[in-house]
């Protein structure tokens, strides 16, 4: 194989070509009838100007109107391939605490809600995020978000939900909003108040104070852009996920939906109904919850590492594929699901679901970004796009889905700018 990427500092200081690229993923195809769902380009370029894409096509015509030797950031792919960076749509990435433990008790056969009933899981990591500091909540967030960029991920969905009272909700949401400030992964806040129910307290109340006092409080401070409720069996039914998803609409907050993960409450149907902007998890979703949410424009984002980690059933791709859906994959990273790589989503999705290497790399991407409600081409390399971009140590987007031992990035593209190599 050919040596890595090579990347040169030029004169001009705010274009970025990217140049000699075996195999360029520019994004989803407009051809329905090709053999994939990617428009690619081969020998190809693109260049960006303060962080956009300006062009994209040959090698040849690209530097010819942007030559290399003239720009800030000059790429030399070598004949790798380059995709667009990650969109990763799905996380609860700031936390405290460990969980390890809980891990191994899953292997022994103990089963995920009794270990919440027992005071573990989500509660568990509650206690441990209200004792953390500010400071800390920071530091492993923007640790995890390293991680994250290193694997390929450019732009992050992180929820709140480790808090359940409304000082530590909004101390979470603080984090997510100083780690996006601090370093290159662009991050999108949800509000989940709605995570799970606190020790000792009955849901309704506990409803009542998700509306009456935490979602007015996140509001005001305006970090957060979604709200989110855990719609399962033992948590929030769907008559109590409604009145919370419906007062986050009134705060100005899109809806999301965590729908049909253990059983079929009908989360599915609440988020068609509400025309959210994602139901995610749908490991029990029917063909009713595939037709309602395909008619509503709801993205089903589905989460391959949890049923992964919890040895469950994967999720039907295929239906939602076939129904001409727009499937996105995330990793649901939290402490429950310790995977940071949408390299390794690609995998499960590919090997567990079923997907084709090309729509797990566009679940990823495209698709992940709409489920963010991000129509300004993220998740694409096309003309006015984010020049956000993964040069991989690879002559195909394939090997992301096929390579699972270690990573296949080689270098990391932010707005324009190398931030991995």
């Amino acid at each position: 194989m050919s040596g890595p990427a090579e990347i040169a500092d030029g004169a001009n200081g705010d274009t970025c070509v990217v140049y000699d690229i075996g195999e360029l993923v520019v994004g989803p195809s407009e051809d329905d009838a090709g053999e994939t769902p990617l428009e690619i380009f081969e020998d190809a370029a693109f260049a960006a100007i303060d962080g956009e894409v300006v062009a994209v096509g040959s090698s040849e015509d690209v530097t010819r109107e942007y030559p290399s030797e003239n720009a800030e950031t000059a790429v030399d792919a070598d004949g790798r391939a380059v995709v667009p960076g990650f969109v990763d749509p799905h996380t609860h990435a700031v936390f405290a605490g460990d969980r390890s433990d809980e891990f191994e008790a899953k292997l022994r056969g103990k089963e995920y809600q009794e270990i919440l009933a027992e005071g573990g899981g989500i509660l568990r990591t509650v206690r441990a995020t209200r004792e953390a500091s500010d400071e800390e909540l920071l530091e492993n967030l923007t640790g995890h978000l390293e991680t994250m960029l290193a694997h390929g991920t450019t732009t992050v969905e992180v929820k709140s939900g480790y808090g359940l009272e409304t000082e530590t909700e909004l101390r979470q949401l603080e984090a997510i909003d100083r780690a996006d400030a601090a370093q290159p992964v662009d991050l999108v806040a949800t509000f989940m108040g709605a995570h799970a129910v606190p020790e000792n307290r009955e849901t309704d109340a506990y409803v009542d104070d998700v509306i009456e006092e935490q979602l007015p409080a996140v509001a005001e401070q305006g970090v957060a852009e979604f709200c989110d409720v855990f719609c399962e069996e033992g948590v929030f039914d769907v008559a109590q996920s409604r009145r919370v998803l419906e007062a986050g609409l009134e705060h100005g907050l899109t809806p999301k939906v965590h729908a049909e993960e253990f059983v079929r409450l009908g989360g599915a149907g609440l988020a068609a109904d509400l025309q959210a902007a994602s139901a995610d998890h749908l490991l029990h979703a029917n063909e009713d919850d595939v037709a309602a949410l395909c008619e509503a424009g709801v993205v089903p984002v589905l989460l391959p590492g949890t049923a992964f980690g919890l040895g469950e059933a994967y999720a039907d791709a295929r239906a939602f594929l076939e129904a001409g859906a727009p499937v996105a994959l995330a990793t649901d990273f939290n402490p429950n699901c310790h995977s940071r790589s949408m390299e390794f989503t690609q995998t499960l999705g590919a090997v567990e679901m079923g997907m084709t290497p090309a729509e797990a790399l566009l679940a990823s991407t495209r698709n992940a970004a709409l489920a963010l409600g991000l129509e300004n081409g993220t998740g694409t390399l096309r003309e006015g796009a984010p020049a956000d971009a993964v040069v991989l140590e690879a002559p195909s987007f394939a090997h992301l889905a096929y390579r699972f031992d270690t990573t296949a990035v080689d270098a990391v593209l932010k707005a324009g700018e190398v931030v991995i190599e």
